[in-house]
């Protein structure tokens, strides 16, 4: 379980930094800046090709994201009017989409830097949509009582922030670029020294590398590809977890993964699929079942906006009543739908469907990790030297169910700091080489066999029998040596999805994201499971209650 990956007798290369990120999204690129503005060498560790925002798939979840940034923003309303928003209430709805496992005091603090961090990204350039008096706009999603989601070209916001903090990257060269990106680059492993982190591994054009660093930041984003069909990224396959795992850091709440209620319904298709953003139904779009009746009547005061976990799971309630493969979303009350929501109109065509026809068909989808590595307020792990930002790591914030477009905000937040962390560990020794790494194989499960195993037994809705069988299958894939990105990629799956399902079976009850069908019940007291590996082995090292 816990061998890590060989990528040959030795590196070819090694870099040297005073800061390594692993990812190139919201959380990671945030770093990066703020870590460059303090006049550290950094190199950033990109999965993808070199960025190109013309490119027809890219490798950040930040790129996809489509309703935007929830943030209070001082001052009055557009028109002039008095703000009824403040951190208290977008902190009390945060808490009430979290199925009781929402930390309130690390939230309220991520909650309160949010403005600024925004104002910072505005700063580098990122432009949000205005009304005419320049006012930012704002938009209201599920789980939110306010509105007070800002967002860029309509549904376009996470492209717009991926541009923005490229150029800034771009803006912040010179003869000697602060900022070093190793593109088509994948970790394969956290080097240790006397148990702190001193940098990674990784593989790269077919040569193995190191990058020394006395900091090592982890921001890899999600798991989505543990599942048959997924919002996700190609790239978002839980790289982050394993790596955090098997350098001895601590996972916690892995259980519960968030469903978008609304994913674009093709029939068989595997991979990345299209969002349907939450924001259509913000602006008066209405989810229906096949015979046009309410998906969400009687089931949530707030209808249509209720968090996540409630709306996905009626739309699976509905999908099985009524023998429907999916239910559909009805835009025809959503004024100029395909020029508010642009994004959402060219992924339905590109799938052959035509958005003026009123009806979207759409499923639940695997679409974020609300746990993760854990991390204290500062992003930092229980491995000295090693952080972890953005959707791979757990803050408390996301709790049991995320609160829309809060994970936008918590990697501009959450990047920040591990920045003021990295500035603080400059100058303390790494080895002088990479030198020779001997690994032993791992398990490495096939890639379908996985996610249709998952996608059965691990989706929505979960039991002990099904989570057994698929302990079971996990439990006798191969173990071979990873040689290839590929293999990487799988191997991280593997450990990921082991972890999913240990993390599945021991909350026997039912709570936010995570549903067990043979304990529909929430139990009274609200506890985080904590995973870790122990001699070789994951263990569930403790159970954690919620601080205050």
């Amino acid at each position: 379980m816990s061998g890590s990956i060989r990528m040959g007798a030795g590196t070819d290369q090694t870099v040297r930094a005073d800061l390594v990120v692993v990812g190139a999204g919201i959380a990671g690129l945030t770093a990066a800046l703020w870590a460059a503005q303090d006049g550290l060498r950094v190199v950033v560790l990109n999965k993808g090709p070199h960025w190109d925002a013309e490119s027809g798939d890219q490798p950040t979840s930040t790129f996809y994201a489509q309703g935007g940034v929830a943030v209070v923003i001082p001052g009055t309303e557009p028109g002039g009017r008095s703000s009824d928003d403040s951190v208290d209430r977008h902190l009390a709805d945060t808490v009430a989409a979290g199925g009781g496992l929402t930390e309130p005091t690390a939230s309220g603090l991520i909650l309160a830097d949010g403005w600024a961090s925004v104002s910072a990204l505005i700063g580098w350039g990122a432009e949000f949509d205005r009304d005419a008096d320049g006012s930012l706009l704002r938009t209201r999603e599920g789980g939110h009582t306010r509105r007070r989601i800002i967002h860029a070209g309509g549904d376009a916001t996470g492209a717009a922030i991926q541009r923005a903090l490229h150029e800034a990257v771009r803006r912040a060269g010179g003869d000697v670029p602060p900022i070093r990106f190793l593109d088509d680059t994948i970790a394969t492993s956290v080097r240790l020294e006397d148990g702190r982190a001193v940098g990674v591994d990784c593989l790269r054009a077919g040569r193995t590398e190191s990058v020394l660093a006395p900091t090592v930041l982890l921001a890899t984003g999600g798991t989505g590809h543990l599942y048959a069909a997924t919002t996700n990224p190609a790239g978002s396959t839980g790289d982050g977890i394993a790596l955090a795992l098997r350098a001895g850091a601590e996972v916690a709440d892995l259980e519960f993964i968030q469903f978008h209620p609304t994913m674009l319904y093709t029939q068989g298709a595997r991979g990345r699929r299209t969002l349907i953003s939450e924001a259509v139904r913000g602006e008066g779009g209405r989810l229906v079942d096949v015979d046009g009746r309410s998906v969400t009547a009687g089931v949530h005061p707030m209808g249509d906006l209720a968090p996540r976990d409630v709306v996905a799971d009626a739309v699976q309630t509905a999908i099985e009543l009524t023998g429907h493969p999916c239910v559909y979303l009805d835009v025809s009350g959503v004024v100029g739908f395909e020029t508010r929501f642009p994004t959402v109109a060219a992924g339905v065509r590109a799938a052959g469907l035509d958005p003026a026809s009123g009806r979207i068909p759409v499923v639940p989808g695997a679409h974020y990790l609300c746990g993760g590595v854990v991390t204290d307020e500062s992003s930092r792990t229980a491995v000295d030297g090693l952080l972890a930002a953005g959707e791979v790591a757990r803050t408390g914030l996301h709790g049991a169910n995320r609160l829309a477009s809060n994970s936008l905000l918590e990697g501009l937040v959450m990047g920040r700091r591990a920045a003021a962390v990295a500035t603080a560990r400059r100058g303390l020794p790494v080895p002088e080489s990479g030198g020779r790494r001997y690994e032993s194989p791992v398990p490495i499960l096939d890639r379908d066999q996985l996610q249709d195993t998952m996608t059965r037994r691990v989706a929505l809705r979960r039991s002990a029998s099904g989570l057994a069988a698929a302990a079971d299958t996990l439990a006798a894939a191969p173990r071979r040596v990873a040689e290839t990105v590929r293999d990487v990629e799988d191997a991280a799956l593997t450990l990921t999805a082991t972890a999913v399902v240990a993390a599945a079976a021991a909350r026997t009850e039912s709570r936010g994201a995570h549903v067990r069908t043979d304990f529909p019940l929430t139990a009274d007291v609200a506890e985080s499971r904590v995973f870790r590996i122990v001699d070789g082995e994951l263990r569930e090292a403790r159970h954690a209650g919620v601080p205050g």
